[in-house]
């Protein structure tokens, strides 16, 4: 039997804000984990993606640039498998993550969205939202000014006003939560899950966690949690994520924000593996629906396990 035939796709440094070597160290990760298991993978950078015509019928990608997305959901749309999907990760832009989170029943704090010359004083106060968070809308962050804390109103719109003027037309407002930061990381067959507090051991991206302060270790249903975080998977339409949510001290959790293909830094040489069997399941999945065969799937075993820096 001849190998399977893999294109795994780097993110382009601009996505990757003081994250590139974690952004590539996960993917190479990866791809050494289906090498060993005897899968063929090329490498490829994003600018090669979008100038290389690939003839792997298997992408794996942290693309996030618009016009590598397009490539990624036209050859979606001519069969190939891509993970994650170009549709899902154009699902985790902020705006079209918001509303699918939000329509869907996930925990998701009060949010509004804007047009960034928008007069948006009385509709804070009419949605009695203070203090926020201000994010771009259209996209990933990729700079600390995508994503501000505002402590009233009045700075919200200082804030909106400096989105408008550097070309950016929609934002997303959410209300601030006090309570303890989470992040976390997981896979959307359930194999995988992986939580912790970014502020203790110093993951950052733009230095933002210090506004909720050291966590105080707040109780929560860490099952829930991985139950609305395989939920928002689902939803978006990508297989490997990650993301932040608040734990209030009523042991209540929102999300937000959840993304695609995360660096799984604090727990990438466990992850990894886990990465590739999915991967292995979703080829073959793939394979037999290829063949007209998926009613005759077998189950394949799942590992479950949710860690917060050890074995839960």
């Amino acid at each position: 039997m001849s190998k399977i035939q893999i294109a795994a796709i780097s993110r382009a440094g601009i996505y990757s804000p003081n994250h590139i070597g974690n952004d590539a160290a996960i993917l190479n990760a990866t791809v050494e984990q289906l090498r060993r298991r005897g899968c063929d993978v090329r490498m490829y950078n994003e600018e090669q993606f979008l100038t290389t015509t690939l003839h792997e019928d298997v992408i794996l990608n942290m693309c996030r640039q618009a016009a590598s997305l397009e490539k990624l959901q036209r050859l979606e749309e001519e069969g190939r498998l891509i993970i994650n999907s170009g549709f899902g990760i154009e699902n985790c832009t902020r705006e079209k993550m918001t509303r699918l989170l939000m329509a869907n029943g996930v925990p998701y704090p009060d949010s509004l969205m804007v047009d960034t010359n928008t007069n948006v004083r009385p509709l804070l106060e009419e949605a009695g939202i203070d203090r926020c968070w201000i994010k771009r809308g259209e996209n990933h962050a990729m700079h600390k000014e995508d994503v501000h804390y505002c402590r009233h109103a009045q700075e919200a719109q200082e804030i909106l006003h400096e989105f408008f003027y550097r070309g950016i037309r929609r934002a997303v407002i959410n209300r601030h939560l006090d309570g303890d930061l989470v992040k976390f990381y997981g896979l959307a067959d359930g194999s995988f899950f992986y939580w912790f507090y970014p502020l203790e051991q110093g993951h950052s991206k733009f230095s933002d966690e210090r506004i909720n302060g050291m966590p105080e270790h707040l109780k929560f249903d860490e099952a829930e949690l991985r139950k609305a975080c395989e939920k928002g998977a689902a939803i978006t339409g990508i297989v490997v994520y990650g993301g932040d949510c608040i734990i209030d001290h009523e042991g209540n959790f929102q999300i937000i924000d959840f993304n695609d293909w995360p660096s799984f830094a604090p727990c990438r040489a466990e992850a990894a593996p886990y990465i590739a069997k999915t991967i292995l399941s979703a080829i073959k999945e793939w394979q037999y629906a290829r063949a007209g065969e998926l009613s005759g799937l077998p189950a394949y075993p799942r590992h479950r396990r949710t860690r917060k820096g050890g074995a839960q």
